[in-house]
C-alpha cells in the first residue's frame, strides 16, 4: 500500500509538470500547423494569383505581338497593295505571316477576312468581345477537326495519351484529341476605315511547357521552398494535365525530378469542387503520386464556360518531415525533464506516506459503506494533512446529515408527485368529457337551427306552391277532357306538365318530411328484408333500364326487423339510384343482406349497397348527410339526409366506406325491435374511409 501511495504522490506531483510540458508541445505543434499551415496556404494562394496573372499576361503579350506585326512596315506595305486591289500581294502577306509565326514562336498566325470570321463558329464567339482597340484574347477548346481548319499540324501536336491516375476516375477514352488554345484576334481596318480583316494568332497549350515553366520560375525560385520540396504548375483541359511540370518521379536521394505527368488526371474531389461547382480549391491534394499543398482555380473560355483549371502547389512531405523532427526534439526534452523531476519527488515522498495511508484506508472504508473517521494522525495541529483529516471528518458528518435529510425529502416529494399526477389525470378526463359534450351540444344547436329555418321555409313553400300546383294539375286534366280526341296532338306536353307538377309536389313533401318528421311518422311492422329488397329491384328496374347497371343481390338475412315498409323502400331506392349516378350509369351494384351479430348475439339486420363508382373524397364524406349538400347539378341535397333521418328514428344507423376511384359502400343497420329515437338527426353517424368491402 505504501508503494501505491508513493507512486500516486509521484504521479500527482509530476502530473502538472507533464501537463505543462505536453501543453507546450501541443501548443508548439498547433502553432506550427496552424500558423505555418496558414502561411503555406496563403503562399500557394498567392502563387495561384501570380499564375493566373501570368496566364493573362501571356494573352496580353500575344495581343502585343499581333499589334507589332500589324504596325510593321512589311505588313503595312502588303496591306496597302491589297487595299489598292492587288490580290497577288495577299499571298506575299500570308508568307510574311508564316515567317513571323516561326520567329515569334506562335503555333498559328493568319489573316482572315471579316466575312470568313463571321462564318467561322469559333471566331464568331470572339467578335462581340472586341474592345475599343479592336482586340480580344481568350481561351478556347477545339476538336481535332476544328484545329485542322486553323493549322494542319495542330491536331497531331494536341494529341495526348491519357494515363490512369490514383484517386481519379478511370479515363473514358485512351487519348485526348482536343486542343486548348490561347487565341487572340486583332481587327485590321479596310480602306473605308472599318474592320475588313482580322489577325488570328495564338498558341496551343497542349504539351507546351513554356507557360508553366515560366510561372514556376517566378514563384518557386531557389530559397522559396524547403530542401527537397518541389514546386509545380499545371494547366488542365477539363481534368487532364495538358501542360505541366509535375514530375512523373521524384528522386529524393539525388534531389532530381524525372519526366512530366502529361495526360494524367486530377483527383475526383478536386474535379468535383473546381470544375463542377466552380469554386476555388485551397487545401492539400493528391497530385498524380504524392500529396501537395495545392491551389486550383477554374478556367473559362471566351463564352464563360468552365473548360479546365490552373494549378500551383509544392510537395508536402518536406514540411511534414520538419514537423516530425520538431516533435521528436520536444518529446526528448519532455522525457528528460520528467525523469529528473520524478527522482526528486520520489526522494521527498517518504514523510507523507503514513498520514496518507491512514487517509486512504478511511476513504476506502467509507466507499464500502462503513462509518469510519480519520481521527488523529499524530501530526502537529498546523500540519496541512492534519487539517485535511479534520476537515474530511467534518465533511463526512455533514454528508451523513444531508443524506438523511435528502432521503426524507425525496419520500415526501414522491408522495406529492403521485397525488398531483392523480389529480391531473382526473382533471384531464373531466376536460375531455366537457369538450366532447360541448361539441355535441354545438352540433345539436346547428342542426336545430337548420331544422327550424327549414320548417319555416317549407311551411311557406307548401302553402304558396301546393295551391298553384293543384290548379295547374286540375286544369291540365280539364284541358285533356275538353279536347277529347284532339288531346292526342298535345298528349306528350300534357303528360310532361303533369309529371313536373308531380315532381314539385314530391320535393315539397320531402322538405316537409325532413323538417317536420313528427308529422310523417308511419306505423311500424315486422318485416323480412328479402321481399322488400326484391320489391325495390322491381321499382328501380324501369329507371335503370336504359343504363348499363347490373344489380347483384346476395340476400342472406333471416332475422325480421320492425320498420315501415314504404319508408325503407324509399331509403333503398335512394341509395341504389345514388350508386348508379356515381358510376355514370355503367357498372355493378352489390345488394347484400345478413344478420347483424355484433357479439355473437343477433340484434337485427345489416344491409350493404356497394358500387364501383368514382368514390367520395375524404373531405366530402363528413358532409354527405348534411341537408341541402349535393354535388349533382339537379340534386336537392335532401335524399341522404332524409334517408339517414328515417333510419335513425327507428334506432338504426348508417356507415359509409369509400375509396376514391374504387367505389363506395353504404351499410344500413336495422334493429329487430325498433327504438323510438328522437335525438339528433346526425348523432351516431359513422364514417369509414378505409378500403371498400368489394
Amino acid at each position: 500500500m505504501q508503494a501505491k501511495v508513493r507512486y500516486k504522490i509521484l504521479i500527482l506531483t509530476l502530473l502538472p509538470i507533464l501537463l505543462t510540458l505536453v501543453s507546450l508541445v501541443f501548443i508548439t505543434i498547433y502553432w506550427n500547423i496552424s500558423y505555418t499551415g496558414k502561411q503555406l496556404f496563403m503562399k500557394v494562394k498567392a502563387d495561384l494569383t501570380v499564375a493566373i496573372n501570368t496566364l493573362s499576361s501571356v494573352q496580353q503579350n500575344q495581343e502585343k505581338l499581333l499589334e507589332r506585326i500589324k504596325n510593321s512596315y512589311e505588313f503595312q506595305t502588303y496591306l496597302r497593295a491589297v487595299r489598292a486591289g492587288d490580290t497577288s500581294q495577299m499571298v506575299q502577306l500570308k508568307h510574311y505571316l508564316a515567317e513571323q509565326k516561326k520567329t515569334l514562336k506562335l503555333d498559328f498566325l493568319h489573316i482572315v477576312s471579316i466575312d470568313s470570321a463571321s462564318q467561322d463558329p469559333d471566331l464568331r464567339q470572339m467578335l462581340p468581345r472586341l474592345n475599343d482597340d479592336g482586340v480580344y484574347s481568350g481561351l478556347m477548346v477545339l476538336s481535332a477537326a476544328r484545329l485542322t481548319r486553323i493549322d494542319a499540324n495542330l491536331p497531331l501536336q494536341a494529341r495526348l495519351p491519357i494515363i490512369a491516375t490514383p484517386r481519379a476516375h478511370s479515363p473514358s477514352q485512351p487519348e485526348e484529341t482536343r486542343g486548348l488554345l490561347s487565341r487572340s484576334l486583332l481587327a485590321i481596318n479596310g480602306s473605308s476605315g472599318t474592320p475588313a480583316w482580322f489577325l488570328d494568332g495564338g498558341t496551343l497549350i497542349n504539351g507546351d511547357t513554356r507557360i508553366v515553366d515560366h510561372i514556376r520560375d517566378l514563384v518557386y525560385d531557389k530559397g522559396t521552398l524547403p530542401e527537397r520540396s518541389v514546386g509545380t504548375v499545371t494547366i488542365f483541359l477539363d481534368n487532364i494535365r495538358v501542360s505541366t511540370n509535375v514530375p512523373l518521379r521524384i528522386d529524393q536521394k539525388n534531389q532530381k525530378t524525372e519526366g512530366r505527368a502529361l495526360g494524367t488526371l486530377v483527383s475526383e474531389e478536386v474535379r468535383s469542387q473546381v470544375l463542377d461547382e466552380g469554386k476555388l480549391w485551397l487545401d492539400r491534394a493528391f497530385v498524380y503520386n504524392d500529396w501537395f499543398i495545392s491551389a486550383y482555380a477554374p478556367l473559362e473560355d471566351v463564352r464563360g464556360k468552365r473548360i479546365g483549371m490552373i494549378y500551383t502547389g509544392f510537395s508536402e512531405a518536406p514540411f511534414i518531415h520538419n514537423y516530425l523532427l520538431n516533435i521528436i526534439e520536444l518529446g526528448t526534452i519532455l522525457m528528460l525533464v520528467l525523469l529528473v523531476s520524478g527522482m526528486l519527488v520520489y526522494r521527498g515522498a517518504y514523510s507523507l506516506l503514513q498520514p496518507i495511508e491512514r487517509i486512504h484506508h478511511v476513504v476506502n472504508a467509507v466507499q464500502s459503506g462503513r462509518n469510519l473517521r480519520i481521527g488523529e494522525l499524530g501530526l502537529e495541529s498546523d500540519n496541512e494533512l492534519s487539517n485535511l483529516a479534520e476537515q474530511f471528518d467534518n465533511m463526512l458528518d455533514l454528508l451523513q446529515r444531508r443524506n438523511n435529510q435528502i432521503q426524507a425529502a425525496a419520500e415526501q416529494l414522491e408522495m406529492k408527485v403521485e397525488e398531483r399526477t392523480r389529480s391531473l389525470q382526473e382533471k384531464t378526463e373531466e376536460l375531455q368529457q366537457n369538450v366532447k359534450l360541448l361539441n355535441e351540444t354545438r352540433h345539436q344547436l346547428v342542426t336545430n337551427e337548420k331544422l327550424t329555418a327549414l320548417g319555416e321555409l317549407t311551411a311557406g313553400i307548401a302553402h304558396e306552391i301546393n295551391n298553384p300546383t293543384a290548379v295547374i294539375l286540375g286544369n291540365m286534366e280539364l284541358m285533356r277532357y275538353e279536347l277529347g280526341d284532339n288531346a292526342t296532338v298535345v298528349e306528350e306536353e300534357i303528360d310532361l306538365v303533369i309529371q313536373q307538377v308531380g315532381r314539385i309536389s314530391t320535393i315539397i313533401r320531402s322538405l316537409l318530411q325532413y323538417s317536420r318528421p313528427g308529422e310523417f311518422n308511419a306505423p311500424l311492422e315486422m318485416q323480412q328484408i328479402g321481399p322488400i329488397i326484391d320489391e325495390m329491384q322491381l321499382l328501380v328496374r324501369h329507371s335503370l333500364g336504359k343504363q348499363e347497371v347490373i344489380l347483384l343481390p346476395e340476400l342472406n338475412a333471416s332475422c325480421p326487423v320492425e320498420v315501415n315498409r314504404p319508408q325503407l323502400l324509399q331509403v333503398l331506392i335512394n341509395m341504389v339510384m345514388n350508386a348508379a349516378h356515381a358510376m355514370d350509369g355503367k357498372g355493378r351494384i352489390w345488394l347484400r343482406s345478413s344478420d347483424w351479430v355484433p357479439q355473437d348475439t343477433p340484434v337485427g339486420v345489416k344491409i350493404e349497397i356497394e358500387d364501383e363508382g368514382c368514390g367520395i373524397p375524404e373531405e366530402q364524406v363528413v358532409r354527405i348527410f348534411d341537408p341541402f349538400y349535393t354535388t349533382r347539378k339537379d340534386g336537392t341535397g335532401l335524399g341522404l339526409s332524409l334517408s339517414y333521418g328515417l333510419i335513425k328514428r327507428i334506432g338504426g344507423t348508417i356507415e359509409v366506406s369509400s375509396v376514391v376511384n374504387k367505389g363506395t359502400t353504404f351499410t344500413i343497420y336495422l334493429r329487430h325491435k325498433a327504438q323510438d329515437n328522437q335525438a339528433l338527426p346526425f348523432e351516431g353517424l359513422l364514417f369509414d374511409n378505409s378500403e371498400s368491402h368489394a
